[in-house]
């Protein structure tokens, strides 16, 4: 397996990487429109929809899409000053925002992203994510270009 260098040249194998996570929570996708994206899900794919939620302290309106094996997670902005509103700034068809893989230790598990050299978003801290369990997210330059989140299990 081909080294991932993160910055100052600390270096790890894939496998070595992901030793820590748990299973695949979910996979964020951002929309323009909330309604038109659950209803696709619902009428045209069959999917079980959650009810839509405000999360303030979030800045986004999430509606989970649960699946066998995982979930997905429709964001849509939630007032102007929303994080994902530049991302649909950017895409304004919407489109892939995150992955979310759970942890058995929050704590445990940023410290040893940082001791490897990843940069974890925000101040550090763990906030309280969509599910009421803490989450943490890390830079997606650390992740080949995926913004990863990670939920306590």
């Amino acid at each position: 397996m081909r080294p991932f260098r993160l910055k100052k040249g600390k270096e790890f194998r894939t496998c070595e990487a992901l030793t820590m996570i748990g299973r695949l929570n979910h996979v964020a996708i951002v929309v323009p429109d909330l309604a038109a994206a659950t209803a696709l899900y619902r009428d045209t794919l069959g999917a079980q929809v959650s009810e839509a939620v405000d999360m303030p302290t979030h800045g986004v309106t999430t509606v989970f899409v649960t699946l066998p094996n995982t979930k997905i997670e429709l964001l849509h902005p939630l007032g102007e000053r929303s994080p994902v509103q530049s991302f649909l700034d950017r895409n304004p068809g919407g489109g892939m925002h995150h992955i979310c893989y759970e942890v058995d230790d929050i704590l445990a598990a940023r410290d040893q992203m940082q001791s490897k050299g990843a940069r974890v978003l925000g101040t550090g801290e763990p906030r309280i994510g969509a599910h009421d369990k803490p989450v943490l997210f890390l830079h997606p330059k650390d992740f080949c270009g995926t913004l990863v989140e990670l939920e306590q299990a």
